[in-house]
């Protein structure tokens, strides 16, 4: 029986606090990045505080399915590395306490905000994209004004620029207008002057009435049957009062507005199940229809079968060669007239082929766009899990709380979700991935490292412990780390100097016998590199001898010898025999030829670096022998 415990409170308490903090910057973040959509809409239109409040609250009710899963992968990201640094995690697993039941207060509150997102995106979300675009398209239907800006010129309207000095909404009035009303050319064009004007859209939402005050209107008066050079008169008119009519669809009407419920963001998924349905039932008739006409263009008639080919081979030839002695019957006239009305046919009918094959490229647009908006209300909500066990797992593993390293690690798991799901949702909308796969790819790509960070952190594996791939790396590119040796503070036994001189006389003697029978200067034979095993155990033995005999001096107190034992290179047994130490590994290296010449060429890097080490080993050994001899003597 699920009971709730005091460390599944203390825990929700150190998430639910995060969580908060950081959905208001993830929010925050989002609206900035999708303000920039908007920002030609609202910069210099004077808008009112509470325009401007509907419209950031509706932008901040569409994004909030997409600040949770960012929200969620910080704050828990944080929450687990607070835990961790603070060694509070550690207790946690003392007591007997697994991970996964440390998290599962925050599982329980991350499916929640899952299906609060999804709730969103199904029911607040397209009541709020709906409100959203009427408010662009009422703050310009009733305030057209508003859309047209102060100091440059705008071509919102049709065959007219329209130039504003200075604009006072508040009393809905135009300063300091310049219209050039174009009546064909720019030659024939009408420049209108005036001090002040009032602007309000008609009734049907197609024109505007501007009403101009104290101006003055100037056009020419060019006619068809005036000649180029000759001087064009142009009238001039004085006017105190005087009103114009422009066009000024500019795409707000009643279209718009049914374009804006027939789109997928504005549906609830039972919507969009319903209406795809239709769309499909829809696109395979203007689909029939389309193969219909296109049977009618061909010779072929479509009621004869595979059988018949030969038939209809021989009767489109007969039609071929009828229509040349026909053709060829006519005259020279009439042949022109029969190929210039081949050539209009040909080109209408490509004309209708090319405008049918867009449409049907919408239609089936239409269709995805469908598809994908349904899957994105699940994908999303599912992203709120996924991103959770990618965050609480990592804070886990690698401890480090506060906004430095969750931050950044944060970051880059959303900016690859975010590429992922845009490129998929791109390449479906223009039908080159299938929607499933473009949609799923984000999800299909982070579930399995969510699965691998969260099996990791359970078994408190080491996925980011920097020494230990700094080891791998190191011993792939061949490096090896120094010497530290210092002298011991409390040394409770003395070295046996006597033995120590004999062992590095004998491991003196066996170098220079390896040197002498080995040829380590040689390049090595590549069967016995790749397809031997080649254990060199002369050299083991040597470096196991070095090692004790170092261990020992290191309780010396002289630190002449500490100094000298520094200076002693630390030998890899095996490094100069072969490349790997399982022996498939070498045969598969080996038969892969470029692979196989990198290592082998590493394998005669790794012979000069033995052979330079024996001689380092010889003149140390001479050193640290006679410094041994002298502390004996003293001794004595």
């Amino acid at each position: 029986m699920f009971r709730i415990k005091k460390l599944d409170i203390f825990i929700a308490k150190q998430f639910g606090l995060l969580f908060l903090a950081a959905f208001v910057i993830c929010q925050f973040v989002l609206m900035m990045q999708f303000l920039w959509r908007y920002v030609d809409e609202l910069i210099g239109k004077g808008l009112s505080m509470e325009i401007l409040a509907q419209f950031f609250w509706y932008m901040g009710i569409m994004l909030m399915p997409q600040a949770f899963p960012l929200a969620i992968l910080l704050s828990s990201l944080i929450a687990f590395g607070n835990l961790g640094e603070s060694s509070e995690l550690t207790a946690i697993k003392a007591a007997g306490i697994s991970l996964m039941q440390a998290m599962r207060s925050l599982i329980v509150i991350t499916i929640t905000i899952a299906c609060i997102s999804f709730y969103f995106q199904e029911v607040i979300g397209p009541r709020a994209f709906i409100s959203f675009q009427h408010l662009l398209i009422s703050m310009k239907q009733t305030n057209p004004e508003v859309e047209i800006p102060e100091g440059i010129f705008y071509d919102g309207i049709p065959n007219a620029n329209l130039y504003v000095q200075k604009k006072d909404l508040d009393r809905g009035v135009l300063y300091g207008i310049m219209i050039y009303r174009m009546n064909g050319s720019y030659e024939d064009a009408a420049v209108i002057l005036a001090d002040s004007g009032r602007m309000q859209p008609t009734a049907e939402k197609k024109h505007l009435l501007l009403t101009l005050y104290s101006g003055e209107w100037f056009e020419n008066m060019r006619q068809s049957n005036i000649s180029v050079n000759a001087n064009v008169p142009y009238r001039r008119e004085t006017f105190s009062t005087k009103q114009i009519l422009l066009d000024f669809d500019s795409g707000f009407n009643m279209t718009e507005m049914g374009g804006i419920s027939a789109d997928a963001r504005s549906k609830g998924l039972s919507r969009i199940v319903h209406d795809l349905d239709s769309i499909r039932e829809f696109n395979d008739s203007v689909g029939h229809q389309n193969y219909r006409e296109a049977k009618m263009l061909t010779f072929l008639r479509p009621d004869l079968s595979n059988s018949d080919s030969t038939k209809v081979a021989q009767d489109v030839t007969g039609r071929s060669e009828l229509f040349d002695s026909l053709y060829a019957a006519q005259s020279a006239e009439q042949k022109q007239r029969i190929v210039t009305q081949a050539m209009n046919d040909v080109q209408t009918t490509i004309t209708n082929m090319d405008y049918k094959a867009e449409w049907a490229y919408w239609l089936n647009r239409e269709e995805r766009m469908h598809m994908m908006e349904a899957i994105n209300k699940f994908t999303l909500s599912l992203s709120c899990i996924i991103f959770f066990f990618i965050g609480a797992p990592l804070g886990a593993i690698i401890r480090k709380g506060g906004l430095g390293v969750p931050v950044i690690i944060s970051v880059i798991v959303f900016i690859v979700f975010y590429i992922l799901d845009n490129t998929g949702m791109r390449m479906a909308r223009i039908d080159e991935w299938t929607v499933w796969f473009g949609k799923l790819l984000g999800t299909a790509v982070l579930s399995p490292i969510a699965i691998f960070f969260t099996y990791k952190a359970n078994k408190d594996s080491t996925v980011f412990n920097i020494d230990q791939y700094k080891t791998i790396m190191m011993r792939l590119l061949g490096l090896r780390t120094k010497r530290s040796i210092s002298s011991k503070e409390v040394i409770i036994e003395e070295p046996h100097y006597a033995e120590d001189s004999t062992r590095l006389s004998v491991i003196g003697q066996q170098a220079t016998n390896y040197m002498q029978t080995h040829k380590l200067l040689r390049w090595p034979n590549p069967i016995e590199v790749f397809f031997r095993p080649g254990d060199d155990q002369e050299i083991a033995t040597l470096n196991d001898a070095l090692e004790t005999t170092i261990e020992d001096l290191t309780n010396s107190r002289d630190k002449r010898v500490i100094m000298l034992l520094n200076r002693y290179p630390v030998i890899a047994p095996h490094a100069h025999t072969r490349p790997f130490r399982r022996k498939w590994l070498n045969i598969i290296t080996g038969l892969f030829l470029p692979t196989g010449i990198i290592f082998y060429v590493r394998m005669i890097r790794f012979r000069f670096r033995l052979y330079k080490d024996l001689q380092h080993i010889l003149r140390t050994n001479g050193k640290l022998i006679a410094r041994i001899s002298e502390l004996y003597i003293n001794k004595v």
